[in-house]
């Protein structure tokens, strides 16, 4: 539990690194470029993965420029999101995205789907629906529709990168020489487009994404660790994970940074909180329910 526990609190102090990178004078790209760099360094470091042969990881070259172009492309959108409409929904909207996977695999693979995963879906779109609800102050400002599509843009992009991930798992490859391989492309085309644009490189952008590669890594170590830990219950981590950033993200969100929800913006939040249950975990409780 140790593991899960790490890897919560890695998943939502990403998000506060990235509500506050404004206030620290930090370009969210540059932050983006160097983080990638350190989780390059990092995975080489931690996983050894095996790159003595690049020939086995040619048939999965488009899923990895998919990945290239999707995990920077993502972060950006998601500072967007947390800049605009707070940790609480932001990290909400991030774990909805767990159900794209799954959706997906019912219809792309032909998965069957049990009465509480049809549940928790259900669940999922509504609790969505409710975070995207306007404010009284998105009202006034007019901001609700710019809101509601980074909010769409956290939970289509991270699902999406799931669902890639996923993929990438199919093709028998390890996952640490997929990681790297991944992180390595999202990072040069990130630097191409850092460089495009001409910017100029602050110290605090840099030493703002070393610290911010350190948590992204560490964040998805903790997540394996876990699942190894957890081999023979792989539903607990996914519960545990999402319930946890979801329970933390909306303590830190409101109790630190006074981040104000509505009333359907609480009833979503507990109502995504809900279908993480039906999606991994009601099998396991019923299977603990006397007979």
């Amino acid at each position: 539990m140790l593991n899960i526990l790490i890897c919560v609190l890695c998943s939502v102090a990403v998000s506060v690194f990235l509500k506050v990178v404004r206030k620290q004078n930090i370009a969210v790209d540059q932050a983006i470029v160097v983080n990638y760099v350190v989780a390059t360094g990092l995975t080489v470091y931690f996983l050894h993965p095996d790159m003595s042969d690049l020939s086995k990881y040619e048939s999965s070259w488009p899923v990895f420029v998919a990945l290239g172009l999707l995990l920077p492309s993502v972060f950006l959108v998601m500072a967007a999101a947390v800049r605009s409409v707070g940790i609480v929904k932001s990290d909400a909207a991030q774990r909805l995205s767990l159900f794209i996977p799954i959706v997906s695999a019912y219809l792309i693979f032909g998965e069957v789907l049990n009465t509480s995963r049809m549940v928790g879906i259900g669940l999922a779109c509504v609790a969505l629906l409710c975070l995207l609800v306007k404010s009284e102050k998105g009202r006034a400002s007019g901001s609700w529709g710019a809101n509601a599509l980074v909010l769409l843009g956290v939970w289509l992009g991270y699902g999406t990168i799931d669902v890639l991930f996923k993929q990438l798992a199919k093709s028998g490859n390890a996952f640490g020489g997929n990681l790297l391989i991944a992180f390595a492309l999202a990072g040069v085309l990130m630097l191409a487009y850092v460089l495009l644009k001409r910017t100029r490189w602050s110290r605090a952008s840099l030493l703002g994404g070393v610290l911010l590669g350190v948590l992204n890594f560490a964040n998805i170590l903790f997540y394996v660790k876990s699942h190894q830990a957890l081999k023979d219950n792989p539903t607990l981590v996914f519960a545990g994970v999402s319930l946890g950033v979801m329970a933390l993200g909306a303590l830190v969100g409101v109790v630190v940074f006074r981040e104000r929800l509505s009333r359907l913006n609480v009833v979503g939040v507990l109502m995504a909180m809900a279908s993480i249950v039906c999606l991994f975990y009601w099998p396991v409780l019923t299977g603990l329910l006397p007979k």
